[in-house]
């Protein structure tokens, strides 16, 4: 999986970026590799990447609802401590000059004081959180 996952140091916040390596003929999203950031536009307005893009934050907003240590458990955890502050569109650059459509996250942890970074046992999990979303998605 090409994701990467940002923690930031002096917030309990983590940015991740999931571009897309492949076209995803269900979201009308043929052809992901673009010359330019500017061709990509194009492609971050389209229907099919607003669907992708709803699609995403139902998925991952199901991810983060269950329980922390049980993957098939149902929704039942609203207390869980990661919230999305931000999920959107991104240009993510490649290599040889080519830029492709991606998702921008931003996840939070609401039970963090301010001034310091993502606790390592939250990282870990955000980890597992974005396998399993690039998984379901088919982003892989």
């Amino acid at each position: 999986m090409a994701a990467r996952i940002i923690p930031d140091n002096d917030k309990p916040s983590v940015a991740i970026e999931i571009p897309l390596r492949k076209p995803l003929p269900d979201y009308d999203l043929e052809q992901v590799e673009q010359p330019t950031p500017r061709e990509v536009d194009s492609v971050l307005v389209s229907q099919g990447f607003r669907d992708l893009v709803d699609d995403a934050r139902g998925v991952l907003l199901e991810i983060l609802c269950r329980h922390p240590h049980d993957p098939a458990a149902e929704l039942s955890n609203p207390s869980h401590p990661l919230e999305i502050a931000q999920l959107t569109g991104a240009i993510c650059p490649g290599d040889d000059e080519i830029y492709r459509p991606g998702l921008w996250i931003i996840l939070r942890d609401t039970q963090a004081p301010a001034g310091q970074g993502l606790a390592p046992n939250l990282l870990d999990r955000v980890r597992l959180y974005v396998n399993e979303l690039v998984k379901r998605l088919d982003l892989g």
